[in-house]
């Protein structure tokens, strides 16, 4: 029975991000890649859940509770004993960042714990973040790939480049999760990161090299993205808004594209990437990782 699953899951991390504010004094926010894709679906108005653990502390209350608020469908979200993952901004300008997470929340997630007939159901699953560079985690969240899969669901990936992802072991991972991905999603930095001292082309053959077949969406922030796929490529400006800033502005574009790609999966991948465009834009129109809904997209972008 599949009435009412979702129809995207987004599985990985759900963390605190811990930003200094100046001083000795700090602000919490929920967030989390995987966990911010899944909420900016949402709010798009597609079905959508966040499959992983958060701790039963007062940081994983916070991640329950914009969960709750966020409509995702909680039988996804798993509590344990073990204290939420932590991501410390210790400086803002420029950003740097470290990870409090040995032993924590993330990585006690439990696949076997999802609600029967999600597979069914769901019609992407999302992968990426720091989760893939985190064991056992990263094991489990293969095995699920594995079998959405076999069951006809379709892989999306964001690695979302992070310090994390420079250990050696995230490697073989990494062209693992490409080689089986339908849809294939990094920032012009991330190819930068994980493919030093090439050119685009030159990492791009590389993708191609693991993947002939999957759409890729390069991000070029304020300059919109590139699409390659079979046909060829195509590059799309990114709509004009005030931005506030552009936190978790890849995300929404994810969300973007997936939710684009359930509702009319007949439609052509440069017309999924003008609509993400979209969102990407409405996200950072507004401060934070906001995930714009649809009539946000209405009143910035009339008439599209």
């Amino acid at each position: 029975m599949t009435q009412g699953l979702p129809q995207i899951v987004s599985a990985g991390e759900a963390l605190t991000d811990l930003v200094t504010t100046g001083g000795n004094t700090w602000a919490a926010h929920p967030g989390g890649a995987a966990w911010n894709v899944a909420r900016a679906a949402k709010a798009l108005g597609t079905p959508s859940a966040f499959a992983g653990a958060v701790g039963q502390d007062n940081f994983g209350d916070d991640l329950w509770n914009a969960s709750t608020a966020a409509s995702l469908d909680l039988r996804f979200l798993q509590r344990v004993s073990q204290p939420t993952l932590l991501a410390v901004v210790y400086s803002a300008a420029p950003p740097a960042y470290r990870f409090m997470g040995e032993h924590s929340a993330d990585l006690y997630f439990d696949a076997a714990l999802l609600p029967d007939g999600w597979l069914a159901a769901a019609r992407w699953l999302h992968l990426g973040g720091i989760s893939l560079a985190r064991e056992p985690l990263a094991g489990h969240l293969l095995g699920l790939m594995r079998a959405a899969r076999a069951a006809g669901v379709r892989i999306s990936f964001d690695p979302n480049a992070r310090i994390v992802h420079r250990d050696p072991a995230y490697r073989p991972t990494f062209e693992t999760v490409l080689r089986s991905s339908d849809l294939i999603k990094l920032s012009d930095e991330d190819l930068r990161f994980f493919f030093p001292g090439q050119d685009e082309d030159s990492a791009l053959r590389t993708l191609r090299g693991h993947n002939a077949q999957a759409p890729i969406v390069i991000t070029r922030g304020g300059d919109g993205a590139t699409l390659y796929h079979a046909a060829g490529s195509a590059s799309l400006p990114a709509p004009k808004v005030q931005v506030a800033d552009t936190v978790g502005a890849g995300d929404a574009l994810c969300a973007g594209l997936l939710v684009s790609a359930t509702e009319q999966p007949q439609a052509l991948w440069t017309q999924h990437l003008a609509f993400a465009l979209r969102v990407a834009s409405a996200a950072c129109s507004r401060p934070g990782a906001y995930a714009p809904n649809r009539q946000d997209l209405a009143a910035l972008f009339p008439g599209d």
